[in-house]
């Protein structure tokens, strides 16, 4: 049994009840097996067994009280996995399907994602199994004062600096900042996603839809192609699929799909997203209303998304979303790339399925990699009390966007499997985190 597999089995073992966890472990030790066993040292060192262990683990409960009076209680989490490369960087999730399971994966697989940005940041994950849908202001206000009231403990802008995630947008990112500055009387980097008005980056919320968008794009033109009249399938109607689809759009390609957790539409001349944003980001409603003033429209209630033919698909709502039966649909119909704009999307079985005929597939590691980007480029700023303009973070990104693809190609080459970008992309993290790990001895 190899040094991998090995290591592979006994978190198996150890972690049969982290089944997220595993998946995401499974899929990147896997895909690097080659550059471990090149390497003996790193199993003298027991390097392997180091990285898939979290550096520390922070459990807690959030009490907070209700607009009635009834007190709540939820759980709260901080997965700190790897300071290798610098302070833990990772966003903060509140969705009630949250666990310690999904945010180890997520942790995990922000390791490498950060690694690959070539950005001094380590790898970090946390949240809470609270659903601030459908609650008041006051109420979210709450429950993020109770939140921080722990977390303060263990973040810091050299230490932890958490972002948002799913549940976790602009309103509880200043509720969070405000509740930090109260209880340690300073106003630090010590968030990102904050407002452009106290401490907040241009281009953030664009981030990691356009990031997605250029490292396809770079993708695209190693083999002389471009946007340009091509049609793009996109899952899901936040803050990615919206961004995402905006810059395709913006590239000349027609967006005919979104979807949300009701149902899904299909505008073969494309979507209004202006009318989607208003729905989404205004009124926080569903995309059936969209098909009652859009009589062109398709509406289908449930899943589906897959089934319209594309010629790219970019899968950015949650993970495991596009199953094999999707990518049976996708192939049918034509699909050459499919790009990671949510974390881990596509199934194992989808993903053999995909590569076996052909199809690029960009992993969420490399493709969704601009939130965190940018995410570090607020850190900067912040560093250095300014404000970049929306046109220069714009640039920074489709320059680190594009090291990401080139990283991630390259490394594909290198190591035998070229065209392959999910072991390309994870070679590249890894080898960086390795190195770092190998540098500062057995901590």
């Amino acid at each position: 049994m190899s040094y991998t597999q090995h290591v592979m089995a006994e978190l198996r073992g150890r972690y049969a009840d982290q089944p997220e966890f595993i998946q995401a472990t499974s899929r990147v030790l896997a895909s690097i097996a080659s550059a471990v066993e090149a390497e003996p040292s790193y199993e003298r060192v027991s390097l392997l067994d180091r990285l898939v262990e979290p550096e520390r683990i922070v459990m807690f409960r959030v009490p907070w009280t209700d607009d009635s009076g009834c007190v709540r209680v939820n759980r709260g989490y901080r997965i700190e996995f790897s300071s290798a490369l610098g302070p833990y960087k990772g966003g903060l999730r509140f969705h009630p399907s949250v666990n310690l399971s999904i945010l180890k994966f997520l942790a995990f697989e922000q390791v490498f994602k950060n690694a690959l940005t070539s950005l001094p940041i380590g790898g970090a994950k946390g949240g809470a199994d609270f659903d601030p849908k459908g609650r008041s202001d006051a109420e979210v206000m709450r429950f993020c004062q109770s939140f921080m009231t722990e977390l303060y403990r263990h973040i810091g802008a050299d230490t932890d600096v958490p972002a948002g995630d799913i549940g976790v947008g602009g309103r509880e990112i200043g509720f969070l900042f405000g509740q930090y500055k109260r209880i340690r009387n300073e106003f630090a980097g010590v968030l990102t996603g904050k407002g452009i008005g106290f401490g907040g980056s241009p281009v953030r919320a664009e981030a990691t839809g356009y990031g997605l968008v250029y490292l396809i794009e770079e993708l695209l033109a190693d083999s002389g192609q471009h946007f340009e009249g091509k049609r793009v399938s996109i899952s899901g109607s936040g803050n990615v699929a919206i961004y995402a689809a905006k810059k395709a759009e913006q590239l000349g390609a027609t967006v005919q799909t979104m979807s949300d957790s009701c149902g899904w539409i299909l505008e073969p001349t494309g979507v209004d997203l202006a009318a989607i944003m208003q729905i989404k980001e205004v009124r926080r409603g569903r995309l059936s209303e969209y098909a009652e003033t859009h009589p062109a429209c398709e509406y289908h209630s449930g899943g589906g998304v897959w089934s319209a033919p594309c010629d790219i698909a970019l899968p950015c709502a949650t993970q495991n979303e596009l199953r094999r039966p999707d990518a049976e649909g996708l192939l049918r119909n034509g699909c050459k790339v499919v790009g990671e704009g949510a974390n881990m999307p596509v199934t194992p079985e989808a993903i053999d399925l995909l590569i076996s005929s052909g199809v690029t597939v960009c992993p969420g590691k490399a493709a969704n990699a601009g939130g965190v980007a940018v995410s570090a480029l607020e850190m900067a700023q912040n560093s250095a009390r300014l404000t970049w303009s929306f046109e220069d973070v714009d640039s920074r990104l489709k320059t680190i966007m594009r090291g990401i693809y080139r990283a991630s190609a390259e490394a594909a080459a290198a190591w035998g499997v070229p065209g392959n970008l999910i072991a390309g992309a994870n070679i590249a993290g890894f080898k960086r985190v390795a190195d770092a790990m190998m540098a500062q001895g057995i901590v």
